[in-house]
């Protein structure tokens, strides 16, 4: 396959979910009121909640570690990066469908600075998905010699 994704946008996403990881502690409290929103369950429902919170932001941010230190290897077309850059598309596919689906639903405070996290952020995760899925089709297409 001639086409390859350059190593900069690989990069930029990388930074960008890196970036997403370490500004989700600020979207919880003060965009979400998260915190007071967790506190209404159970005990141990509140650690659960808790927990896959930290997942998804120690997800992001490694994630965003991988593809900054292992940008060559992540199109390596090896099993591994088939596997690996697969995980990360469905990972950021699954969250932009999950954003169209249900949050729209949902209001944000319309705050200006909000509005325009809100498009930015949802920009972020459309652009990882992006970037995730033509790697991964990149490393499948090319592991596989399917063209």
């Amino acid at each position: 396959m001639n086409t390859t994704i350059p190593n900069w946008l690989i990069i930029v996403s990388g930074l960008g979910q890196i970036f997403t990881a370490l500004i989700y502690p600020y979207i919880r409290h003060n965009v979400f009121d998260w915190y007071n929103d967790v506190k209404q369950l159970k005990p141990l429902n509140q650690e659960i909640a808790k927990t896959y919170g930290r997942y998804i932001q120690g997800l992001n941010f490694c994630f965003g570690l991988i593809a900054i230190l292992f940008t060559t290897e992540l199109k390596e077309q090896s099993a591994l990066a088939v596997a690996l850059t697969g995980l990360i598309a469905m990972y950021w596919v699954g969250k932009v469908a999950t954003q169209i689906a249900y949050y729209p639903m949902y209001q944000i405070p319309q705050k200006l600075i909000f509005k325009i996290g809100s498009y930015f952020m949802n920009t972020l995760f459309v652009l990882f998905a992006t970037v995730n899925t033509a790697l991964f089709l990149y490393n499948l297409i090319g592991h596989y010699k399917l063209l």
